[in-house]
């Protein structure tokens, strides 16, 4: 069952300590800031006050330091914003470079970047469902079988990075579809997901699956910064269309549905390249497109199929062939 946590878009403020580079100077800028943290909330949420009525606005500041490295000290502040349903990129930055010069007088710092991060990693959504062995018998395969070699296959992933980037990538074939039917911006998505993917430092798997008792079980966590309102979304005929289709109320449902197509999707992707091969499953695709394209009916399509996989041949003209002997006979 998909589970949307408290959507809160980060807005980045770095900025560079022009007081010297003293320790005790770029503590003192940080704790100024921490300090009128009630005063930013209150002033970045003057600059959109409908998201405000809304219940949305700015709810939490925070304040990190860079110093890693042969690199300049930054000052980070953080804006956590509920967007509510909308995606939040502009309004975002509105408020970012709308406390920017307040935050200059608090710390005689130079803000400079005004931005939104798109690893929203406090507007995460996650997905989980458990699939009985019954279910998951195929091609002379049983269940057991099956949701093993899954298991075994996300093992692989969790533990290689080579094999996570491929698995990831079939879980955003089908987040990333979706996304761009709904209109929002699947590269936010996309960036944010890969990013929270390696939030230890090693680039893991988005979705995981284990075997437990008689049950496969996936679960799957992203940040998914989505929206239903506001830009082309209300506009635009077949993005209002898909919200139909998808019966959702709100950016919440819409990043649950979104979530729950990405985990399906690795589901089928790991189904079949840990049973029959992906090579063989993409074939069977392609023979299906191929016969579709020759002319076959849904009573003759299997048929065709079958005869092009098996003739070696997935081409029109053999799909052709394959139909006038078949309707001949």
């Amino acid at each position: 069952m998909p589970l949307s946590k408290r959507t809160l878009q980060p807005a980045e403020c770095p900025m560079w300590p022009q007081w010297g580079g003293a320790a005790r100077a770029t503590d003192a800028a940080r704790l100024a800031i921490l300090d009128a943290r009630a005063e930013l909330l209150g002033l970045a949420n003057s600059f959109e006050p409908n998201m405000v009525a809304r219940v949305g606005g700015a709810k939490e500041l925070e304040v990190r330091l860079l110093d890693q490295g042969n690199y300049r000290k930054m000052l980070v502040v953080h804006l956590h914003i509920d967007a509510v349903d909308a995606m939040g990129a502009n309004l975002v930055n509105t408020m970012a470079e709308g406390i920017a010069p307040r935050i200059e007088e608090l710390t005689g710092g130079t803000v400079f970047l005004r931005i939104l991060s798109n690893l929203a990693d406090r507007r995460l959504v996650r997905t989980t469902c458990r699939i009985p062995f019954a279910d998951l018998a195929w091609r002379g395969f049983t269940g057991r079988e099956v949701a093993e070699g899954i298991e075994h296959a996300s093992q692989f992933a969790e533990r290689d990075p080579y094999r996570a980037t491929t698995h990831n990538k079939g879980v955003m074939n089908g987040i990333s579809s979706v996304c761009i039917a709904t209109g929002n911006d699947w590269r936010a998505v996309e960036a944010g997901a890969h990013a929270y993917c390696a939030r230890d430092g090693q680039y893991r798997p988005m979705a995981i699956w284990y075997v437990d008792g008689e049950h496969l079980v996936g679960e799957l966590e992203v940040p998914m910064q989505v929206g239903t309102v506001g830009g082309p979304i209300k506009l635009h005929p077949t993005v209002q269309l898909a919200h139909k289709i998808l019966r959702i109320n709100g950016a919440r449902e819409l990043a649950e549905v979104i979530d729950a197509v990405g985990l399906a999707q690795n589901l089928g992707a790991l189904k079949a390249l840990s049973t029959e091969g992906i090579q063989r499953g993409h074939m069977s695709l392609h023979a299906r497109s191929v016969a579709a394209t020759a002319g076959a009916t849904a009573d003759e399509m299997q048929l065709v199929i079958d005869a092009i996989i098996a003739s070696g041949e997935v081409k029109v003209s053999k799909a052709v062939e394959v139909l006038a002997e078949l309707r001949a006979s």
